[in-house]
């Protein structure tokens, strides 16, 4: 149980690092990227963005190695501290001090959405059971809360469109859990069985899909926008469609179902708190001023004239 524990508790502190350098390197880009496949190939050249995400899979490392010697009702809560990290280290990054407002809210967030995850504990159900008719129904339910979380960004600004986009990219992460089960439970019956599965091929797309909103969030605002709101709609969107596809039971009765509800308030209410903070606002700016600096600077080395560099005459 130990090593599940510190394995956890690292798998939680890599997923925060790699957070941090992946959304300080897609701050930089400018805004007419956001949801376009240039910004993933513009990405992969930064060597901080790819630093990001190999700890990122370090983080899945460690989280295999705790779920090999512990429950997923210990793990994911202790994965989620990485809220913990990643905010106040964002915030030291930019130089911002995080007052009361802003650790409350990385607090409720964290730990209403530990309750949330303990208390409720999906269990039970056969991926193999979920017929064309309900995967159809889920997939278009995602869709729509995708569709409309995108819709609302077109009509917000600042850290309130990074939180949208956050939940975007949480939704299509939640459903690409889903379709991930439905994959890993036809492993046994072989690798025909995976390949001729349609789940398999939406699960690529909705893999690379989500891995485009995730950093379109990261660039339209800080971290504590996006993170949170991701880290939070993930599951839940995940636990619900499990349910509802593969028949999972989640725990209920008094008092489990009063702390998950207690402990889903608890998250949104720190959301609230973060996206409405001015440390979190100032975030944003120094973001945008990085983006602005980034910009400048591509500009002149676009109009540098030739065999001249900014710096001057090239030997």
């Amino acid at each position: 149980m130990t090593v599940s524990v510190l394995a956890a508790l690292a798998a939680g502190a890599c997923f925060a690092v790699a957070g941090v350098l992946q959304q300080r390197s897609a701050s930089t880009r400018p805004p007419e990227e956001a949801l376009s496949w240039r910004l993933l190939s513009h990405l992969l050249r930064q060597p901080m963005w790819l630093s990001g995400i190999g700890l990122a899979i370090v983080a899945y490392g460690f989280q295999s190695l705790a779920l090999a010697f512990g429950p997923l009702s210990l793990v994911q809560p202790l994965i989620v501290c990485e809220l913990v990290f990643a905010i106040p280290l964002s915030a030291r990054l930019h130089r911002v001090r995080l007052g009361m407002r802003e650790w409350s809210g990385t607090v409720a967030v964290a730990a209403g959405l530990a309750t949330a995850l303990v208390t409720a504990r999906p269990s039970g159900g056969d991926p193999a059971t979920a017929h064309l008719g309900p995967w159809l129904l889920a997939s278009g339910t995602v869709a729509a809360v995708v569709a409309g979380a995108l819709v609302v960004c077109a009509y917000v600004a600042g850290v309130a469109r990074a939180s949208f986009m956050a939940l975007a990219a949480g939704a299509v992460m939640g459903f690409q859990s889903v379709l991930l089960a439905a994959t890993v439970a036809r492993m046994p019956r072989g690798f025909v069985a995976v390949v001729s599965a349609w789940q398999t091929y939406v699960l690529v797309v909705a893999s690379v899909g989500g891995l485009l909103l995730i950093q379109s969030a990261f660039r339209e605002g800080p971290l504590a926008a996006s993170v949170t709101v991701i880290d939070t709609t993930e599951p839940v969107v995940a636990v619900t469609v499990g349910a509802t596809l593969f028949g999972e039971t989640l725990h209920g009765g008094w008092p489990l179902t009063a702390l998950t509800v207690t402990g889903v308030a608890a998250t949104v209410v720190g959301i609230v708190c973060l996206d409405t903070s001015p440390a979190i606002a100032a975030l944003h700016r120094r973001d945008t001023l990085r983006q602005e600096s980034a910009a400048a600077r591509g500009r002149g080395a676009r109009s540098a004239p030739p065999g001249r560099s900014r710096r001057g005459f090239r030997p």
